[in-house]
């Protein structure tokens, strides 16, 4: 099967001017499921291809596979679980999940409700007498950033701080150094650094004095599997930190441009709260936060599609495009709300299926009813609005809104 693709397709997606826009370049790249590039890396575009090397034990999450060593945003001795691979993936994950869900935590987001919803009828408060407002900076950041603040034990009022290493964090997940500066991935290494030396400070103070928040929990349980190390605490943290804010800010953001985009789907949730739960769904295969895994690596020779990709390659994994596969989803470029059968890859799958994926899809829905609800006959103020420098976690940087007037 030939796997050279046009060479300039997933260039083009990764290029900034693409971002408001890149499916009809995800349909090109779906012509040939899986394409070898130039520089010997695969790039996986359909979901039928996709959701089996997700399933296959062969692809590895560690990146110190890969054959030609990368340069990494965390330059760290322990990477958090997301970036690695059984038998260690599997018991980080488990110990995580001891105090962030089912089985051992079942009640962790129902318990969490009267928070989500007092936090978000604040910030909407906060809409009143406005003009305009912006969804992102008024909304949908501060929001999952006071919630998973709640969470880990962080103090709210420290968030101006990470949220610079943050930003650099995230900026350095898909560097090139083919046409990045070395700047950007140094500031994501230092950035890295700063906030594990932040954390590792909260997690001796959790040490001598816990509370009842996650970073206490996880310094002083002792289960089934043991304790985790200071370092596993601190990357998973950081982990949860990054993760558990910075996809459902994209999420939210991507929800309400969608339903602005689609006035009659809106007024209907505002006619009918429920809906907000198949919505959710489809706005996850319709405009999901994550759009690319771009760094996995082959632990040895994998068959794809009748493709073999060599050992120590470079894989990535574009699970936007496959949630938009016309050989999955009926009409895949149409939002649905009301979609059947809707087995996306917002959340990807797999071992690494979207440890947060329960909390994050009810702040969404608490957020975008309440948004809803609340604003007072909406208007896009620009029609793409701008988006984020990274092609990875995709969303609106801002998100400027109209309510009232004619």
């Amino acid at each position: 099967m030939t796997t050279i693709q046009r060479p300039d397709t997933l260039r083009r997606i990764l290029d900034y001017s693409s971002r408001a826009d890149p499916y009809p370049l995800y349909a090109e790249l779906r012509r040939t499921p899986v394409a070898r590039q130039e520089d010997g890396s695969y790039v996986i575009s359909t979901y039928r291809e996709l959701t089996g090397i997700l399933h296959n034990p062969h692809l590895s999450s560690d990146v110190r596979n890969l054959a030609h060593p990368m340069p990494l945003y965390e330059e760290r001795t322990t990477p958090s679980f997301i970036n690695l691979d059984p038998p260690e993936h599997d018991r980080l994950r488990r110990l995580a999940m001891r105090h962030f869900g089912p089985p051992h935590t079942p009640g962790l987001v129902t318990g969490l409700e009267p928070a989500l919803t007092a936090t978000v009828s604040s910030l909407a408060d906060g809409f009143a007498g406005k003009g305009q407002i912006d969804i992102v900076d008024d909304f949908a950041y501060p929001f999952p950033v006071t919630v998973i603040c709640h969470v880990l034990g962080v103090p709210r009022e420290d968030e101006p701080r990470f949220h610079v290493w943050v930003d650099a964090i995230v900026n350095s997940i898909d560097y090139d150094p083919k046409t990045d500066p070395k700047e950007k991935l140094d500031n994501g290494v230092q950035a890295t650094k700063d906030l594990h030396q932040y954390l590792g400070g909260l997690l001796e103070q959790r040490h001598a004095r816990p509370t009842d928040d996650l970073l206490s929990r996880l310094a002083n349980d002792d289960g089934p599997d043991g304790r985790m190390t200071d370092d596993e605490i601190v990357s998973t943290a950081h982990l949860l930190l990054i993760a558990g804010h910075e996809t459902t800010v994209n999420l939210i953001t991507n929800g309400m441009l969608t339903l602005l985009r689609h006035p009659q789907v809106l007024q209907r949730l505002r006619n009918e709260p429920g809906l907000v739960v198949p919505l959710v769904e489809e706005l996850l295969r319709y405009e999901p936060p994550v759009h690319i895994i771009p760094w996995r690596a082959a632990y040895s020779d994998i068959t794809v599609a009748d493709t073999v990709i060599p050992k120590g390659s470079q894989i990535m994994l574009m699970l936007a495009s496959g949630s938009r596969d016309p050989n999955r989803f009926h009409d895949p470029d149409r939002f649905d709300p009301d979609r059947r059968d809707n087995e996306h890859l917002g959340f990807g799958s797999g071992i690494h299926l979207c440890f947060g994926g329960p909390l994050a899809r009810r702040e969404t829905q608490i957020a975008l009813t309440e948004l809803v609800r609340r604003l007072d006959r909406p208007r896009l103020v620009t029609d793409p609005p701008p988006y984020r420098r990274s092609p990875v976690l995709r969303g609106p940087i801002h998100l400027h809104v109209e309510q009232g007037g004619g």
